[in-house]
């Protein structure tokens, strides 16, 4: 296991349904009957033309200390159904308090590049066990991938200058400040100032002082001098709280002072008005100052557009403290993401392909037990295939646009790799997990093979997805026999 400390995450932490749907299964007798689903999410956030997978280190450690404690059970006794009685029998509640996670997870790695209809994680085993598991796998999988992909998204506008995530405050509770941090970081941030997700997760941590630091002395240089006497390691002056250029002033008098002592000036803070001109006036200052080292840091709403936008005009910013708009993925309520039952097995007997059907297209699921293959082509990636792992594709293998059967495409002598990698076999680990750094560093890896146009903010290129032409042809067969018309032909989703 990677060395993060573990986040527990309660069994109860679920929709009531999966608790009905898990006593129904037991009650009927099936569940034990062999299951597949797979969680994806239909479109990319942010209107971009990706995402970046995160969340999967703590969804292991939910699987693998997944447990009904005594307290869930006392609790569960007294729900009731709508006649009055107990919503849950005694002998379902016995073996509620003996339930364990056996299942074989697959998944793919956290930093991982990926695109819709692709599966993000595949669990197979007894149905009870796959179904009681959705509600927490996707509450973490969805927040941490959309927050891991404006990240990553804030990070590219930066262009290599370093990015802070700021967010706590403005975070969706605790719990969500501080996956957010973690998720951040894995997108690409440099630190965060949450000092919480900086013990648990060992994130850099940083941050300067508020204004009411300043505005509990009598004059800003005072409170520059005294800050920078308390913090002469960590000194990084806030310079808006009246007049930004003069603040600007009075940090270079309190820089000179540190230098004097042996000490230097990180940085000055600008968290309002223009950014672009006062930064590159405070650039002006602080250079005449002698103070050519010192960095300037900004804030004040920043998401990728405007951190773009700045960059255009020439703003002399240095780092980058980026909090309520990342934190809290601005501009997507959520990924969206969701897990799907693709195919069953009765026990002793050979797996039986599923698919739900729906009058919108991008609802009709994808059937068997799946895998994503990525061709690269020129150290780039050039496209994924889904096929269904009970037929493996052939050498001279054809791919399917899903949303355009006349767009097909062969990648076949390219070099490819399947991403949905082997974590817990019979709800054992079964591979070692990498940890925070390497999965920040596979972001930057993946992001570096996906080509520009994919990864610009307006209008991004889609990325080629494909289903494997068999796939293909079986998802259009059980289509048909869904809604009657299995010998009438047509076109299907």
């Amino acid at each position: 296991m990677a060395p993060e400390a573990r986040s527990h995450v309660p069994a109860m932490l679920t929709d009531l349904y999966q608790l009905t749907m898990a006593h129904a299964y037991w009650r009927s007798g099936t569940a034990e009957l062999d299951a597949c689903f797979h969680a994806s999410f239909r479109r990319s956030p942010f209107d971009g033309g990706y995402a970046v997978a995160c969340g999967l280190e703590q969804v292991v450690d939910y699987l693998l200390g997944l447990h009904f404690a005594e307290e869930d059970i006392a609790y569960l006794r007294t729900l009731v159904g709508n006649d009055g009685s107990r919503l849950f029998p005694e002998e379902f509640l016995v073996w509620l308090k003996e339930f364990r996670f056996t299942c074989d997870v697959e998944a793919v790695p956290e930093g991982t590049v990926v695109f819709p209809r692709e599966p993000l994680v595949r669990v197979t085993g007894p149905i009870v066990q796959c179904q009681v598991i959705e509600t927490a796998l996707l509450n973490i999988i969805n927040f941490q991938t959309l927050v891991a992909t404006k990240a990553a998204r804030v990070c590219i506008a930066a262009a290599g200058d370093p990015v802070i995530e700021f967010g706590l405050r403005r975070a969706q509770g605790p719990d969500g400040g501080l996956s957010a941090s973690r998720a951040a970081y894995i997108g690409g941030c440099a630190g965060t100032s949450n000092v919480l997700a900086g013990q648990r997760y060992g994130i850099p941590v940083g941050g300067t002082h508020a204004h009411s630091w300043v505005m509990a002395f009598d004059t800003e240089l005072e409170a520059f001098m005294a800050y920078a006497d308390a913090m002469p390691n960590n000194a990084t002056l806030l310079v808006d709280t009246y007049d930004t250029l003069d603040g600007v002033r009075n940090a270079v008098t309190a820089g000179r002072w540190l230098a004097k002592r042996g000490h230097k000036m990180i940085g000055i803070r600008i968290d309002s008005g223009d950014l672009a001109w006062l930064s590159r006036r405070a650039r002006e200052i602080l250079d005449d100052g002698g103070l050519r080292d010192v960095k300037i840091y900004a804030s004040n709403e920043l998401d990728e557009y405007l951190i773009e936008s700045l960059k255009d005009q020439g703003a002399a910013i240095d780092v980058w403290g980026v909090g309520t708009r990342l934190a809290t993925a601005d501009g997507e309520g959520s990924l969206g993401g969701v897990y799907k039952l693709s195919a069953v097995r009765p026990p002793g007997g050979e797996w039986e392909s599923r698919i739900k059907v729906s009058e919108q297209s991008a609802k009709v699921t994808m059937p068997g037990i799946l895998q994503v293959r990525r061709f690269v082509r020129d150290g780039v990636f050039a496209g994924d295939m889904l096929y269904n792992e009970l037929t493996s594709p052939p050498c001279e293998c054809v791919m399917v646009d899903p949303e355009d059967s006349t767009r097909r495409k062969s990648f076949c002598g390219e070099p490819a790799d399947d991403v949905l990698e082997p974590v817990l076999r019979g709800g054992e680990l079964v591979s070692v997990l990498p940890g925070i750094e390497a999965s920040r560093a596979r972001t930057a890896e993946q992001l570096a093979m996906l080509d520009p146009s994919v990864k610009r903010f307006l209008n991004p290129h889609r990325y080629t997805v494909g289903v494997e032409q068999s796939l293909y042809d079986l998802r259009k067969q059980l289509i048909l026999k869904a809604r009657g018309l299995e010998n009438e032909g047509g076109t299907t989703p």
